[in-house]
């Protein structure tokens, strides 16, 4: 099993932060790697598409507003790989109400011809791509 972690700091209080990233659908607001999101399921499934028409399905594994977090599963992807479970968290900063730290998280198991090392590097780059643009 493969995992990869990425941290941010964005210059944002925590709440307003979790409040743009925190609904389960609301990924094509902030990710650039999503063009469109909808809810299926009572919410609990999301249906992504990309920019390219790439469709991702992903099951809301946990939400818990209060702590700020989320974890969520790919049922279906166009990535070689099979048990993704990933979690995305908002952070206080200590000392700085108007900042936020955000971690994404995933771990998850090559499929096919995939080698560990490709896996973890194009998760490390949807989650840090993603972390920027939600900085900016």
């Amino acid at each position: 099993m493969a995992s990869t972690s990425v941290s941010r700091i964005v210059p944002a209080s925590p709440a307003r932060v979790w409040q743009l990233i925190g609904g389960f659908g609301s990924l094509p607001d902030w990710l650039p790697y999503i063009s469109h999101s909808g809810l299926v399921e009572g919410g609990r499934v999301r249906r992504l598409r990309s920019p390219d028409g790439d469709v991702i399905v992903e099951r809301l594994v946990e939400l818990n507003d209060a702590e700020r977090h989320y974890s969520y599963t790919i049922v279906e992807a166009p990535f070689p790989v099979v048990g993704y479970l990933s979690t995305l968290r908002v952070h206080e900063v200590s000392g700085a109400p108007d900042s936020a730290e955000v971690q994404w998280s995933g771990r998850f198991t090559p499929e096919g011809e995939a080698t560990d090392d490709e896996v973890i590097a194009l998760s490390t780059e949807i989650y840090r791509d993603g972390l920027e643009a939600l900085h900016k």
